[in-house]
């Protein structure tokens, strides 16, 4: 797939990493905690070797979850496991603190499922070591000299200073490079600076004035989005004389999933909009006719809910007390009042959505829509009044759908908390009873079980499999004689039992339904409450007993179970089975059944779509009166008049004669929400937008709601309107928390993404728990999940960081760990874009004027064409992405431009050539600079649009018929951008390749205050020449002395340090005078000595008898490579040795 190849070299390179740096590093900080060194061996030396071996490490980390991709990889393993001794034994928290990325990184993996099957609980330090906390030896250790327990005390003294030694090394740049000023600044200081002028509401934002020190999210944010809209920006007629008018590029409809009025925001929406925005920006930069529709759903029950605990809480009335359409209009008060909290928050994380075509689901238009649906569907006979099942809540009075229905797995029993119950209710167990069989001179019994005791009130029969032998003549078990060969309904004829409280008998029948494996193979037939029961009721012509009201409680039955709410009834029933004694057992029972059922749409609510359908009175002796379930007597019009003419006409009377009573009951939320692709759009009018943007362009939506609304609204609109509502469908992730578990209150990982927006403190999170529903006991597990994850709380990260951190992290149909502090490292990532652009500006100056074109004119340098070559790519990348919804590969491909390429190659080389005396190099250079950020800006603007705005506002423009604003300025396109230039893109590679390693033998000699000479070998004369012309870059980028390029042939200086830039292109790095080469040949000796003895243990490992055949392959070679690794290393220590000896 799609960075497939770049995971597997990621996963390479971090694996060679952890074997080459992190195990002797970490092995050099923990043998000499745990008393296990020489005495040559230095402790505070080896927890700095440490400190710099986790540095490279915390600092990936702080923008990636995992060491190469989005999932736990071998990379992840391999450091995990090198790593696992100084988490236990040295790492003490304070340490932790510091390394916050590794740490964060650690935690998550060792709670990961696979790491767990083999680590089992990983510990960490939980404070200063001691003896106790020290791992235990394979055999009894002696008791420790005064000596030893003198180094001990040493040895605490010596880690008591890591924290400050760590800290040290954390501000310290990378090695070989320069840490621009700018980002000092960033790592220190995330203050607030707001946007303080004065703006009316809608106006543009003034950006004459100077660009503040730092990025702020809330003065960049400031003005932006209220001025779009009202210019009219997110509008599909924008630019264009009316939708409907011809346009080549295309049409893109989207419309948002109708959140709840009652709803606020969540992480999983923030995702949702991000991409839908991301979309939505993309397609209308390129010149679409483009329209995301807002809307809100009513959400029946949940509003319902809401303003009748209000009502209650402030007036201590009921809505039957208040009648209804009292009750209606205090909902539609509180809609008006609090229903449009969730476009605010859309609007905060700046979705581009056109505000004059919101919809609410029971506004006029879409109410038209759904009475129009309800009417011709019912006329067709789809719609149908009959008698079913459902699932019913006692507590709400209604019946509900299935995606209102928590469905809860339970492993066995269970003890619950049940709404109106003090005590928790049992679930998950099977109890088994016997029913005696009528007639019967042997006492015979067929043993049945139920998870639902109580349901076997309304038993009207027991199933046994036609072809179960246990239930056939001659076998034994219950002799079954009479029966005929077909089980359907032929039951007349078989045996019965005997209800224990109930005078009535059961007939013993046979259908296929029945799983002979089960139990004794005999299950009992409830047909009006379970669904299957019900549908084997139906083909054997069972009566359905119903045993509960619409509130629980036991009807119909005998005493003493006449009126017991249901769960007080199943602890009566189940004594009274075992005081008759057909009490036989009972058993865990984790079985999950999914239920296919038809679609009841009518809810027992008031607050809805009230139903269009009317009984019919006929006053006429000629017409019998009618009953409920007889669908005869029911007609739906669009008006109480339709339905009356409808009726006359049905009964062959006169209107005058038809009385009609409308249904009380509203239809689920899921029929006006399965409509919503079209009756936003005039449906069943011919509207223009009807036209034009039905069917959709794309649904993006997540796979929980597939069936429950994605597949409503391809069935209705294939019913309505002839077509599919939508072309294509995309489903986005599930988010989860940084460790991978399920967002829950409960555990305190629920994150609003305006507090990640805005950022909020510990206490802030906490205060959001005390006005939740959460029990005390959970509140204060919660509150320690906040602190585990947040310990500082939340810091303000900006609408930009997130939304750009969403799409960084999705991949369609997996689920999303999202760690906050990733997101934090995006808006350090958007403070680079704000000190690369002021540092772009200054360098084009105030008389700056771009070319009315972004080609190039020729004259551009091998560094101006490599950085439009990269730019190519990245705008290539980015457009291949949006087609394919591979929205990390956009924002891989964006980031890498902007920082690793723009900011860290192309402007640290620019700056002497912009301050040179070649003036038409520095021209080139700032069209060149110019190109960079306009493009870059409009790459960027689909996921942050107010960072690019803001910086774009502040550029000056090609023509003057430039459009307004970024987000309605066409987007890059390979056509526009096509500076491909294979041979520069060489040439600087090259460039990189030495630096790197010039930068890498910068370190190892820890030559990070000096600028070393560095001399070029090179192999033939055309790598030389490269090598000249990319000479000054090399000094810029590696912080070189002078760079030399050697004749062919020609020696290098005595006392240089040897590294390979590629096969063409050795460095010989000058050394002599920079370091002191008696200290660095004894910690050379030193270090010779411990890789020789760890080689001598690998060959003696793997020399061992029976070690080929006892050890498992893969652990052989795992063996064969640290040996090999240690060798090379080997090599190279002696080769240093070689170099400095020479230098004595």
């Amino acid at each position: 797939g799609p960075g497939g190849s770049r995971a597997a070299v990621l996963v390479q390179q971090w694996v060679s990493y952890a074997d080459t740096e992190l195990i002797p590093a970490a092995c050099g900080a923990t043998l000499p905690a745990l008393g296990l060194r020489s005495p040559a061996q230095d402790p505070q030396a080896a927890l700095g070797a440490l400190g710099k071996a986790l540095q490279p490490l915390e600092e990936w980390l702080r923008l990636h979850t995992y060491l190469a991709g989005d999932a736990p990889s071998l990379a992840d393993l391999a450091a995990v496991t090198a790593l696992l001794l100084p988490f236990r034994y040295v790492l003490e928290p304070s340490a932790r603190q510091i390394w916050g990325n590794v740490t964060r990184w650690f935690r998550t993996c060792v709670q990961q499922p696979e790491f767990r099957a083999v680590l089992g609980e990983v510990a960490l330090l939980s404070g200063t070591r001691s003896s106790s906390q020290q791992p235990a030896p394979e055999v009894p250790a002696p008791p420790k000299t005064a000596a030893q327990l003198k180094k001990e005390a040493k040895k605490r003294e010596k880690l008591e200073k890591f924290q400050q030694k760590q800290r040290i090394l954390q501000q310290q740049p990378a090695p070989g490079e320069k840490k621009p000023k700018a980002e000092k600044k960033e790592k220190r200081d995330l203050g607030v600076i707001t946007y303080d002028i004065p703006i009316p509401p809608g106006e543009k934002k003034d950006v004459s004035g100077a660009m503040p020190d730092s990025y702020s999210p809330r003065y960049v944010e400031a003005a932006w989005y209220p001025w779009g809209g009202r210019a009219g920006f997110f509008k599909p007629e924008y630019g264009r004389p009316s939708v409907s008018a011809p346009n080549p590029r295309g049409v893109f409809m989207l419309c948002i999933p109708p959140p709840n009025v009652t709803g606020s925001l969540h992480l999983g929406h923030a995702l949702t909009n991000a991409i839908q925005d991301s979309l939505t920006r993309w397609h209308r930069m390129r010149g679409e006719t483009t329209l995301w529709n807002p809307g809100c759903d009513h959400a029946g029950i949940a509003t319902q809910v809401v303003v009748e605990k209000k009502l209650w809480r402030e007036r201590g009335l009921s809505r039957h007390q208040l009648g209804r359409e009292a009750f209606l209009q205090e909902v539609w008060k509180w809609k008006e009042e609090k229903g449009d909290r969730i476009y605010h928050q859309l609007k905060k994380l700046g979705s581009s959505l056109d505000w004059e075509r919101a919809c609410f689901t029971m506004d006029p238009k879409l109410s038209a829509a759904v009475t129009e649906a309800f009417v011709r569907l019912h006329e067709e006979g789809v719609i149908y009044r009959s008698t079913r099942l459902v699932n019913w809540s006692c507590t709400l009075n209604s019946a509900i759908s299935d995606i209102e229905v928590d469905k809860k797995e339970l492993t066995g029993r269970t003890l619950l908390s049940v709404p109106g119950y003090k005590e928790k209710v049992e679930f998950g167990v099977l109890v088994s009873f016997a029913y005696k069989v009528q007639g019967s001179d042997s006492d015979e019994e067929v043993v049945v079980a139920t998870t639902r005791i109580e349901t076997m009130l309304g038993d009207v029969a027991v199933a046994v499999h036609p072809e179960d032998p246990r239930y056939q003549v001659g076998r034994p078990g219950p002799q079954l004689e009479g029966l005929p060969a077909s089980p359907e309904g032929s039951h007349s004829h078989g045996k019965s039992v005997i209800h224990p409280f109930l005078s009535r008998s059961l007939p013993i029948v046979f259908d296929d339904f029945v799983d002979m494996e089960f139990g004794t193979g005999a299950v009992k037939i409830t047909p009006a409450h379970d669904q299957n029961d019900f549908e084997l009721g139906q083909r054997h012509r069972l009566e359905a007993v119903s045993i509960m009201d619409s509130r629980g409680a036991l009807v119909g039955g005998p005493p003493p179970f006449l009126g017991l709410p249901r769960f007080e009834a199943r602890k009566a029933v189940l004594a009274a089975l075992k005081e008759r004694g057909l009490f036989r057992g009972v058993q865990d029972n984790p079985m999950v059944v999914p239920l296919c059922r038809d679609w009841c749409i009518s809810r027992q609510l008031w607050w809805g779509h009230r139903i269009p359908a009317y009984f019919v009175t006929v006053h006429d002796p000629a017409v019998p009166p009618g009953e409920d379930p007889d669908g005869r007597y029911w007609v739906s019009g669009r008006s109480k008049a339709e339905a009356r003419e409808k009726a006359a006409r049905e009964f062959a009377v006169s209107p005058d004669k038809i009385a009609l009573e409308q249904d009380e009951d509203v239809l689920d939320t899921w029929f006006s929400s399965g409509l919503f692709p079209f009756s936003i759009l005039g449906w069943p009018s011919q509207s223009e937008d009807l036209s034009v943007f039905y069917p959709g362009t794309l649904l993006e939506t997540g796979h929980d709601i597939l069936f429950f609304w994605v597949a409503r609204m391809v069935m209705l609109g294939l019913k309505l309107t002839g077509r599919l509502p939508f072309r294509e469908v995309y489903l986005h992730a599930i988010v989860r928390d940084a460790h991978g578990r399920k967002m829950s209150k409960s555990l305190g990982n629920v994150i609003d993404p305006l507090d990640v927006v805005h950022g909020v403190s510990l206490q802030g999170l906490h205060d959001q728990l005390l006005n939740s529903n959460l029990d005390p006991s959970e509140v204060e597990k919660a509150k320690e999940g906040q602190k585990a994850d947040f310990p500082a709380g939340i810091p303000e990260c900006g609408t930009d960081a997130l939304r750009f951190g969403l799409c960084a992290y999705t991949s369609q149909g997996r689920d999303i760990n999202l760690d906050v502090n990733r997101i934090l490292g995006y808006r350090h990532f958007c403070n680079k874009l704000w000190n690369a652009t002021k540092f772009a500006l200054r360098g084009l100056g105030e008389g700056f004027v771009p070319s009315p074109t972004p080609t190039p004119g020729g004259q551009e340098s091998l560094l101006d064409r490599w950085i439009l070559s990269r730019l190519t790519e990245a705008v290539r990348l980015s457009n291949e992405g949006f087609r394919a919804y591979d929205f990390p590969a956009i924002t891989t491909a964006q980031y890498s431009f902007w920082l690793y390429e723009l900011c860290d190659v192309y402007l640290e080389c620019l700056k002497p050539i912009l301050s040179g005396v070649d003036l038409v190099a520095a021209q080139c250079a700032r069209q060149t600079l110019y190109t960079c950020l306009d493009v870059g800006l409009r790459l960027l603007s689909p996921f942050m649009p107010f960072v690019t705005e803001e910086l774009f506002q502040r550029l000056p423009r090609r023509t003057p018929q430039a459009p307004a604003s970024l987000c309605v300025t066409p987007y890059p396109e390979p056509a526009e951008c096509s500076w491909k230039d294979p041979e520069a893109e060489a040439a600087l590679e090259l460039a990189l390749s030495i630096t790197r390693a010039v930068r890498s033998l910068r370190a190892d000699y820890n030559l990070t205050r000096t600028r070393p000479d560095c001399f070029l070998e090179v192999a033939d004369e055309a790598t030389g020449t490269l090598a000249l012309a990319v000479s000054g870059h090399v000094q810029a980028l590696a912080s070189a002395g002078v760079v030399t390029i050697l004749a062919l042939g020609a020696p290098a200086p005595q006392g240089c340090a040897v590294a390979l830039a590629s096969d063409r292109c050795s460095i010989h790095l000058q050394l002599q005078g920079l370091v002191d080469p008696a200290r660095e040949l004894g910690k050379l000796q030193a270090k010779q000595a411990e890789v020789r003895r760890q080689a001598q243990r690998l060959r003696e490992r793997r020399s061992a008898v029976g070690y080929s055949g006892k050890v498992p392959l893969e652990v052989q070679e795992t063996d064969g490579a640290k040996l090999r690794q240690t060798e090379a290393e080997l090599r190279k220590v002696e080769e240093a040795i070689v170099l400095f000896q020479k230098m004595l």
